[in-house]
């Protein structure tokens, strides 16, 4: 998982993680902790999204590449 995600995805996700536990303190348990939820679960969402890219991308690039290999095999023979 460390190699699909870069270092601005992880200083994003402790950042909001810290800002989080930071407001839990200083709001405490209020209404205002729903919206403080939500935006740690968005940042989430989106790191999980792009992890989730990242191996859709390799996949990706092992089919063209055995494409690839294919085509190149088919121009040799004629």
């Amino acid at each position: 998982m460390i190699k699909y995600l870069d270092m601005g995805s992880w200083f994003v996700a402790l950042l909001t993680l810290v800002l989080f536990i930071a407001a839990l303190f200083v709001k405490g348990l209020t209404h205002d902790l729903f919206l403080e939820t939500g935006v740690f679960l968005v940042s989430v969402k989106i790191i999980a999204m792009s992890y989730k890219n990242g191996l859709e991308l390799k996949a990706l690039s092992e089919k063209t590449d055995r494409v690839l290999v294919a085509l190149e095999r088919i121009a040799n023979k004629e």
